[in-house]
């Protein structure tokens, strides 16, 4: 079976369900999010996430559900490597811990369409073009290459990218120093300034479209269904804000994971190429990718690098501060 209206109709009711509550919950619990809370609702965005693939291998079988569980699981994967990303822009742009959760929220909502262009334009390319299928697969192959090799290109790329939307938006606004609440905007002597949450935002959407390059082809060599791809996709961005709290703190001593997703890159990689060759069942598909996922973390915790020893071990109420 494919995806029809029903399937696309409580998908956006359930998305939009939960955003809403999201925005809800932040307003009534204050701007500063708590590691406890955030913890609370990434389990919230997994469990809901899970429950949807569930649902979809009862509403349209078996594979379809498997299909979209090893998706998600990898775009879930993939995504944390984000997080490297959003502690270097937010370092680099000024915003301070209480204003961070708009920015991302506002970043992963237009994710959301931008994806959805991308997505449908692969899946055009896709099945007009086979040969489209070996472009993807280098894609992936240089971004695991940029995990394993390239964390300090990263780094450069992110202040490159401040500079320049910095540049973009002071030519069209001009960029006030330091914030002013949670707004992007602030009048000041009667002109319309931005603060440096709209720099942060901008940083967001162009670093996330380098990233949906290299998560949307891996997708692709799951399943070519565009429900599949598109709804693992945004369940995995939807946790991610939460997720970002959770783990900001920590992000740093799990050493082994850019190594595991270069890994888990290459894999899909191989998958993608050998598609007409060998089969891989959706089933090991997920089985491979849960493996690595789980050993770079346990690798990590078991092996920690010698910054761990010399950094004094923080308490979760004290990173919430």
């Amino acid at each position: 079976m494919t995806a029809g209206f029903i399937e696309w109709t409580v998908f956006w009711t359930v998305v939009a369900v939960a955003l809403v509550a999201d925005v809800v919950v932040a307003r009534l619990g204050g701007r500063t999010s708590t590691v406890r809370n955030a913890a609370l609702w990434s389990g919230v965005w997994i469990g809901l996430g899970v429950l949807f693939g569930v649902w979809v291998a009862l509403r349209l079988g078996r594979d379809a559900g498997i299909a979209y569980l090893t998706a998600y699981v990898l775009e879930k994967s993939l995504s944390v490597d984000n997080l490297f990303l959003f502690v270097l822009i937010f370092a680099q742009t000024g915003v301070p811990t209480a204003l961070q959760h708009r920015a991302l929220f506002w970043g992963i909502a237009s994710a959301l369409v931008m994806r959805a262009v991308l997505i449908g334009l692969g899946v055009y390319l896709l099945e007009r073009f086979h040969w489209v299928i070996y472009v993807f697969a280098g894609i992936l192959v240089f971004a695991a290459a940029r995990m394993l090799w390239g964390k300090d290109e990263e780094t450069r790329l992110v202040k490159a990218s401040c500079a320049l939307c910095t540049s973009w938006v002071g030519r069209f606004i001009p960029i006030r120093p330091v914030t002013e609440g949670t707004t992007f905007f602030v009048r000041e002597r009667g002109r319309l300034m931005a603060t440096p949450l709209l720099v942060a935002l901008a940083v967001i959407e162009s670093t996330d479209i380098i990233f949906a390059l290299d998560s949307i082809p891996a997708v692709f060599a799951v399943t070519r269904d565009p429900f599949i791809v598109y709804t693992s996709n945004v369940f995995a961005l939807l946790g991610l804000r939460s997720l970002y709290f959770v783990l900001a703190g920590a992000i740093r001593d799990l050493r082994f994971l850019r190594t595991g997703l270069g890994i888990m890159l290459l894999f899909v990689a191989a998958k993608m190429l050998l598609a007409d060759i060998v089969e891989i069942p959706p089933v090991a598909s997920l089985a491979v990718v849960v493996f690595i996922f789980a050993v770079a973390i346990v690798a990590s915790r078991l092996f920690p690098g010698p910054r761990d020893f010399r950094r004094p071990r923080k308490s979760a109420r004290a990173r919430a501060r």
